[in-house]
């Protein structure tokens, strides 16, 4: 098998295993997920600096913002209190990092966020589902 016709099949695949995972998932799971998937993709793109591959650094930064978004969104203001405008506001942050990360190739900014992801999954992780 071709390189490239491998990796085809790998993505597709991964592809099929997400989705399966997504049907199956509780909305508690489903923002575990979210959280992971942001982490990796914010490690992509350390790796992606560190090669000084500026369109992979671009688009997986892009796909980081875009999981923030995700999360902010699935913020339940209402039933979350003070808790949850704090958590929006961290997320918000979050982002405005991220594009200072983009545009300055910052690795120390990503190692930030990530951290921050961590701390907040780790909260997330130890509520009973």
């Amino acid at each position: 098998m071709y390189p490239s016709a491998y990796k085809r099949g790998v993505n597709q695949y991964a592809n099929i295993h997400n989705e399966s995972g997504l049907a199956e998932a509780s909305p508690h799971h489903l923002i575990q997920m979210l959280m992971e998937g942001f982490l990796a993709r914010v490690n992509t793109a350390k790796g992606a600096m560190a090669r000084s591959d500026m369109e992979m650094k671009s688009l997986y930064i892009s796909r980081a913002m875009a999981i923030v978004g995700g999360l902010n969104e699935a913020v339940d203001l209402d039933k979350g209190g003070e808790i949850a405008v704090n958590l929006r506001q961290l997320y918000d942050y979050m982002n405005n990092r991220l594009l200072q990360a983009s545009r300055e190739n910052n690795v120390e900014i990503l190692d930030e966020v990530a951290s921050l992801m961590r701390e907040i999954k780790e909260g997330w992780d130890a509520i009973k589902n």
